[in-house]
């Protein structure tokens, strides 16, 4: 009888044993291979990106984005109009006529701002047009947004170099890709 429960005993551990520790053993680098510091060559491990670093406090365009966050803060329609360039007041009523949406504050709703967070940094001028970075509630780790001057004043956009970047891969495929989708027909 005692063999009985030897032989269930061994069984046993021998299908615990094939299931897995549940560890992950160490890679070359002497760390887990599922952290973002473990394994360098893993094009799938999650990597952290540097923070960019001040080079300025943007002291051109920082009184515009204050501007939009006092004017967000207030609910003041009238001063946002006056905050945002021709073009973007233009692009946000054709959007908003097609929302059926009557209002520049309804329609801007989900661009959070508390007057908590509201900084610009790293301005960089060329001409009638600068970007900067930008951080308020609703971007907490900053997005670059194009500026402009219309009339002598800088006036805030709706592009942003990042999203613009996206916008231009998506509606142009690579060119490879085309050729070879040429070569298909």
């Amino acid at each position: 009888m005692t063999r009985k429960y030897f032989v269930l005993f061994f069984a046993f551990t021998l299908f615990i044993a094939a299931c897995g520790g549940g560890t992950t053993p160490p890679n070359a680098n002497g760390g887990n291979s599922n952290t973002a510091g473990g394994n360098s060559n893993n094009p799938l491990a999650v990597t952290t990106p540097t923070p960019e670093t001040t080079t300025n406090n943007a002291p051109t365009l920082t009184p515009v984005f204050k501007a939009y966050c006092d004017a967000m803060v207030k609910k003041d329609e009238a001063a946002l109009r006056k905050i945002y360039s021709s073009d973007t007041i233009k692009d946000f009523e054709e959007q908003m006529k097609a929302d059926k949406i009557k209002s520049l504050m309804k329609f801007l709703e989900d661009d959070a701002v508390s007057g908590k967070l509201c900084e610009v940094r790293n301005e960089q001028i060329k001409g009638d047009e600068a970007v900067a970075e930008i951080r308020a509630d609703s971007y907490p780790n900053g997005i670059k947004v194009v500026f402009v001057k219309e009339a002598g004043e800088w006036k805030l956009t709706n592009r942003s170099p990042a999203i613009d970047s996206v916008k231009q891969t998506a509606t142009n495929p690579p060119v490879a890709n085309a050729n070879a989708n040429a070569t298909k027909k």
